[in-house]
């Protein structure tokens, strides 16, 4: 949990799980490996994940045993995007965040993987609402664990929609740009055998751009975001539970069960 299913992708695209070793695993990605694009990350959060650990310098090809070809990775490990400039343009976007593994180097040092790392505009998005809503999901996590899918969408199903592509400083590789980015979240309640009971999730829908006001306001069901994406979420969790679990669109309600 979670699973992540549903999607037709091309053939180009690998779904790995990012392992250490002595634990279990990291996260779970899908990554097209002819069109340099990841299109989500699906990890579970809890306290022991966290802590204060210094940030890595740089980032790393991904070489564990399932991952792609290093070929097929886009060379981020030392430079940023060419369209990123003091702060300003596509920075490295982690998709499971730096700040959900910094308790444990061997599993935060795969979050510099350069498969996690999408162009996201660094000014008023990264450091602004999508940093806050990635807190907010951490100080959760803190109290009890948590399972979270973070992606990235070029068009909303049936939708046409223009991509527009970067390059990294140290590759030729055109990389396309996300049109949008979400978030896809889950709680569960178990009992003494491990069954789960209850299940509360929330989704977080946003397009691509500058924001100056609250994650609170792009909230949206996971079953609005399975409609938009055309994949399945937490398809592990029981069907009478799940139906009821995906429609919820409140904050608060996720955030107090």
């Amino acid at each position: 949990m979670p699973a992540v299913e549903g999607a037709s992708y091309s053939d180009g695209v690998k779904i790995w799980s990012v392992t250490a070793s002595g634990y279990d695993r990291n996260y779970t990605i899908a990554y097209d490996t002819q069109k340099y694009a990841t299109h989500w990350v699906a990890y579970p959060l809890k306290s022991a994940h966290m802590g204060s650990l210094s940030r890595p310098e740089d980032w790393t090809y991904d070489t564990t045993a399932d991952a792609p070809a290093t070929s097929t990775q886009v060379n981020l490990c030392n430079s940023s995007y060419s369209s990123y400039n003091n702060g300003a343009g596509h920075a490295r976007g982690h998709l499971i965040p730096n700040a959900s593994r910094n308790g444990v180097k061997a599993l935060q040092l795969q979050t510099f993987y350069v498969t996690n790392a999408v162009p996201q505009i660094q000014n008023n998005f990264n450091d602004g609402v999508w940093s806050s809503l990635e807190g907010a999901l951490q100080s959760i996590a803190k109290r009890e664990e948590i399972y979270i899918v973070t992606g990235t969408a070029f068009a909303k199903v049936g939708e046409s929609k223009t991509t527009s592509y970067t390059t990294a400083k140290d590759d030729t590789k055109q990389v396309p740009v996300p049109n949008y980015f979400y978030k896809v979240v889950l709680k569960v309640d178990k009992n003494s055998a491990g069954t789960v009971t209850a299940a509360s999730t929330i989704g977080f829908w946003f397009e691509h751009k500058t924001y100056s006001d609250a994650y609170t306001n792009h909230t949206a069901s996971v079953d609005q975001i399975e409609k938009w994406t055309g994949l399945d979420f937490f398809v592990n969790l029981p069907d009478s539970v799940e139906n009821s679990a995906e429609s919820n669109t409140s904050w608060n309600s996720f955030s107090s069960f």
